[in-house]
């Protein structure tokens, strides 16, 4: 097979083109052909971080493809299901950037037909986190479902991101008045797409007045990308027992809080991140995801407020840099 590697951390030069025996699945493993390889920044973090674990590794975590060989003891799994993946290159040396990809049967979740290969590799890290910060809240809901939000008021920091564009589209689906914060006009438009109900320019104006407005009472949850840049917004808004889900760092390593008002919101601020959430918080996510999926409450496209960029397999690299610089919407490999 055909297949992105690299062997030591660096820029996206490290990563090169090659071919490999076929891999075969293990105990409670699938084999994957990829059709789609979905790009995050975790992707390209990983790979310019320290000791990647294996001599050898592929990298990206999602993907959309069809099952074509089932390892011992797998049930759920037959050759012929269509799929998407999560977390494939978390502690493995196949990630999905590559023909053919290994992955436990428990991280590969149905595709069902209808619902495109791109529309399955943008789900994953994006929708599972968002899943994670919808769920965390004080009071619940632990799971999601239509109504399963309703009477609650989410803000998604950055809504024209993957992020923020699952946790528009799973807040709306289950039922929450959706607010969210871009810093452009073109990125306010993708929001809208997504289901966002109001939308603001917190590069302009009064971004906390803007959004008492709609939510007078304050907001219950907050979808966060940069608890850095945002905390004094987030303090404005926070409704009574507003929790506070952060899950990336963009805008600085280190945020400040103002103790007393928070103390007097009773404010929850919980961090989250996907690799130690733990397996049962991965598969309710998962059967969240897959619920909505066949609602069709996740459409992609730029239509749907996430536009999509396509890299052949051979530029893997350049699809790194894309993600690493930026680029709105998302990076799909076509394999």
């Amino acid at each position: 097979m055909k297949t992105i590697v690299f062997s030591g951390a660096g820029d996206s030069t490290v990563l090169s083109l090659v071919e490999r025996d076929l891999p075969e699945p293990g105990d409670g493993h699938i084999r994957v052909r990829v059709h789609r390889s979905g790009v995050n920044p975790t992707d390209w973090k990983r790979r310019s971080a320290g000791d990647p674990g294996f001599p050898e590794v592929t990298p990206n975590m999602d993907g959309a493809g069809v099952v074509d060989a089932v390892g011992p003891g797998v049930l759920s799994h037959a050759v012929g299901d269509r799929v998407w993946v999560m977390l494939a290159a978390h502690g493995s040396p196949y990630g999905t950037a590559a023909e053919h990809t290994i992955v436990p049967a428990a991280h590969a979740f149905p595709l069902p037909e209808g619902i495109s290969f791109d529309a399955g590799a943008a789900l994953g890290v994006p929708a599972v986190t968002a899943h994670r910060a919808l769920t965390v809240a004080e009071g619940g809901p632990n799971r999601l479902e239509p109504g399963a939000l309703d009477g609650r008021t989410v803000l998604v920091a950055g809504g024209a991101g993957a992020v923020g564009h699952a946790a528009i589209q799973l807040a709306r689906w289950a039922g929450a008045s959706v607010v969210t914060t871009v810093s452009s006009v073109e990125k306010a438009a993708l929001a809208r797409a997504a289901g966002a109900h109001h939308v603001v320019d917190y590069t302009r104006g009064e971004p906390a007045k803007e959004i008492r407005a709609v939510a007078p009472d304050g907001v219950d949850i907050v979808v966060e990308v940069s608890a850095a840049r945002n905390a004094p917004l987030n303090q404005a808004v926070a409704a009574n027992h507003a929790t506070i889900a952060i899950y990336a760092n963009n805008g600085g390593d280190t945020a400040a809080f103002d103790i007393r008002p928070h103390m007097m919101l009773n404010t929850r601020v919980q961090f989250l991140i996907l690799y130690t959430v733990g397996e049962p918080a991965l598969q309710a996510a998962a059967e969240d995801v897959g619920a909505a999926l066949r609602d069709g409450a996740l459409p992609v496209g730029e239509e749907h407020g996430l536009p999509l960029h396509h890299f052949p397999l051979d530029r893997a690299a350049d699809a790194h840099d894309a993600v690493e610089r930026g680029i709105v919407g998302k990076v799909l490999i076509t394999v």
